[in-house]
């Protein structure tokens, strides 16, 4: 028996004899202590927040978040498939169809941050977590940069999910063919926020 659940014991019999007042304390702390750590996606944890993009008011990320180390740039399994993030993204370049997700407001990234639709964040199933992309609609020739910082989509034929502001400011309705280059890590970037 553990040291935390003599504690719990102990403080059943000695809240038992004290009614409802002892019954209420004795709930609140057993719920504290027994409180687990939320689940944030197939691989992944929260992370301390810092880096938000002037041009965005997405959630903010950091550099240090760059890293192999972090669960959600490990490799990690979704319907049954395997996928092994690149450890970085310098000079990645990809063209392919890209969609648009919206639904999922105030769920969590796989980074930890609150998705926003209307943010200026992206999905992909292997750039490291986070990157700064820039997202070219072949279309219209329309341009946005954005920051990855979650996993997805998980259709084959698909190389992105946009957020739904990122999506309009390309003119993405439904799928597109797009054109993905990442730009400078959030690290060396400025730190200035949009206001």
């Amino acid at each position: 028996m553990t040291e935390q659940s003599r504690q719990t014991l102990h403080a059943i019999k000695h809240y038992s004899r004290r009614g409802f007042f002892g019954l209420s304390m004795l709930t609140i702390f057993f719920l504290s202590s027994c409180a687990s750590k939320p689940v944030y996606g197939p691989t992944s944890e929260p992370s301390p927040l810092t880096y938000q993009p002037e041009t965005s008011n997405s959630t903010p990320v950091t550099a240090a978040d760059v890293t192999t180390s972090k669960p959600y740039n490990k490799p990690y399994k979704v319907r049954g498939k395997n996928y092994y993030p690149i450890p970085s993204s310098s000079q990645y370049t990809e063209q392919g169809t890209a969609s648009w997700y919206g639904q999922e407001s105030g769920n969590i990234t796989s980074t930890g941050a609150r998705f926003r639709p209307q943010g200026l964040t992206a999905a992909h199933k292997t750039l490291p977590l986070p990157s700064k992309v820039r997202v070219t609609n072949l279309s219209n020739g329309r341009s946005i940069v954005v920051i990855v910082n979650d996993r997805g989509p998980f259709k084959d034929d698909r190389l992105i999910d946009l957020s739904q502001g990122a999506a309009k400011k390309i003119g993405l309705k439904g799928l597109a063919k797009v054109k993905i280059e990442t730009l400078e890590s959030p690290s060396t970037s400025n730190n200035s926020r949009a206001s």
